[in-house]
């Protein structure tokens, strides 16, 4: 399975799309400290949350510049990059796409700009409103008339924001932000800054987790608490669903744009967040591990051994054995140098598919009752792959045992799965996803038993992808959609060519921004 830990492309296990995580971002501010090497850091910590481009904006206060690419945080970044990015704060980004597509020109941070100066914008989630967004701009614009990223052929719901902060060169940053936070509908965890000011905002549900800590000489925000310990920074508190957040000179300052209704990702429990991070108060690993104990107590089975599929199965897995007293044992070796390849993989190779990130240990699973501990499955050719693979070496028996339950609807808060027709538990039943997969049992946890391990109330947390239950109505179906905004747009007033798919031609695009984000973006 395409996992968010960089290590299997799509093109190595063919027709298998997991749950991609959303994004990571990062923001400091730290006068006298190395903030684009800090930025970096964080966003190594962040990593597993987007995998498909990187960026990091930085200001000294006069100028604010923006360095993004394609690929791994340490693909895009070096000693000479970082080096180019100084000055006193600075936000970062690792991407993994939601609305509009894998291309360099929805890299982030996005920038936008007038002649008062330049805003750069980095985003984790996804805005379901985009339509209405994509309205208003054209309204700021004028008809005919996209500038800045839009005019570049960016088209992601980040751009869209970045263009209404910017779009009214009379209002300051702040006055911008809490007239526009409270028109966005869906989840979203902004960071971004002028030349100046670092801000932070987060949705008035806090789908998606976001962090304060503090520097000896600064502050930090990010996705993740393990993105604060990276970079020695000691947790605060969360930013608060509904709070914009201001760090300059002055100090923190704190508004609220939207009341508090809290409904936090259980998923970012599950599988989305690392292990070593803490969620409102409860850390992720411990979570997992309490998953497996249920797990076991709801779904029994004689056997000889409990494995991981690893790794995101193995703090559950942990858990299974813990309960269940059946020893704990590692049955498969991963390959941690899989990577991301540019190089495309042969038939033959092809066909080996998850051989390429997994082996078994046939000496340790010969023979043996195997219970086999994931963390979701979504379109089961993983699993189906996985089991066929250990009967192959030899396992007497293959129970899997699965820490969360059916996942049946799609995401539109950030996370994106397979659609609904791909969903494997759409519209069968456990036994049916059992006999697809080859399975001789096969176990998910209760959505009962997969809260209780959260320890969060049942109304504060979003369960949509296992219920169907979205905490913010979602608009029509044509108004939703990674390609919603892939358009043709004219760009300073002009039309540029499409392409055949009907995206912009961003080849004749100048990457130049306009306004105060002139000569901001540094493209490699």
């Amino acid at each position: 399975m395409a996992r968010g830990d960089g290590q299997l492309t799509h093109d190595l296990m063919p027709g298998e799309k997991g749950p991609q995580d959303a994004c990571g971002v990062f923001g400091v501010w730290a006068p006298g400290e190395d903030v684009a090497k800090l930025t970096y850091y964080g966003l190594y910590a962040l990593q597993h949350r987007g995998q498909e481009s990187a960026g990091i904006a930085a200001s000294n206060g006069r100028r604010l510049l923006v360095y993004k690419d394609m690929g791994l945080v340490s693909q895009v970044f070096d000693e000479r990059s970082l080096g180019s990015l100084t000055g006193h704060l600075a936000i970062g980004h690792c991407r993994y796409s939601t609305t509009g597509g894998s291309t360099w020109e929805n890299a982030q941070p996005t920038l936008g700009g007038h002649d008062g100066g330049t805003l750069a914008l980095a985003h984790n989630g996804n805005l379901i409103n985009s339509a209405e967004l994509r309205d208003l701009v054209s309204e700021a614009n004028g008809e005919g008339r996209h500038r800045g990223e839009i005019g570049r052929g960016n088209t992601t719901d980040t751009a869209l924001v970045t263009a209404l902060l910017t779009a009214d060169p009379d209002r300051t940053v702040e006055a911008a932000a809490m007239e526009i936070l409270p028109k966005l509908r869906g989840a979203f965890c902004f960071v971004f800054m002028n030349e100046h000011t670092l801000y932070a905002a987060r949705d008035a549900q806090g789908i998606r987790p976001l962090v304060l800590g503090r520097l000896e000489r600064g502050w930090v925000v990010a996705s993740e608490t393990a993105a604060l310990d990276i970079v020695g920074a000691s947790f605060i508190r969360e930013v608060e669903p509904g709070e914009l957040i201001a760090i300059d000179e002055d100090g923190l300052r704190s508004e609220r744009f939207a009341e508090v209704d809290r409904k936090g990702c259980v998923f970012e429990y599950v599988y989305l967040a690392r292990p070593d991070t803490t969620i409102n108060g409860r850390v992720v690993h411990e979570a997992r591990v309490e998953m497996g104990r249920a797990l076991a107590r709801e779904h029994p089975v004689e056997a000889d051994l409990v494995m991981p599929t690893p790794e995101s199965g193995t703090p559950a897995a942990i858990g299974y054995a813990q309960e269940s007293g059946i020893p704990y044992g590692q049955g498969l070796v991963k390959n941690a140098y899989v990577g991301r390849t540019f190089i495309a993989p042969s038939q033959t190779i092809r066909q080996l598919g998850i051989r390429l990130k997994l082996n078994p240990l046939k000496e340790v699973i010969k023979g043996k009752r195997l219970v086999v501990v994931d963390d979701s499955i979504v379109r089961g050719n993983t699993q189906r792959a996985l089991v066929r693979m250990l009967r192959e070496a030899g396992a007497a028996e293959v129970h899997v045992r699965i820490s969360s339950p059916p996942v049946r609807w799609p995401c539109f808060y950030g996370i994106d799965f397979a659609t609904r027709a791909e969903l494997i538990a759409t519209g069968i039943g456990v036994e049916e996803v059992c006999n697809s997969i080859g399975a001789d049992s096969l176990g998910y946890i209760s959505e009962d038993g997969m809260i209780a391990a959260t320890e969060q109330d049942r109304e504060r947390l979003c369960t949509a992808c296992f219920s169907g239950s979205y905490p913010i109505e979602l608009p029509s179906s044509d108004q939703l959609g990674k390609g919603l905004l892939e358009l043709e747009f004219p760009v300073d007033g002009g039309v540029t060519d499409a392409t055949e798919t009907g995206t912009l031609d961003v080849d004749r695009v100048s990457v130049t921004a306009a306004g105060g984000a002139a000569e901001a973006v540094r493209r490699p």
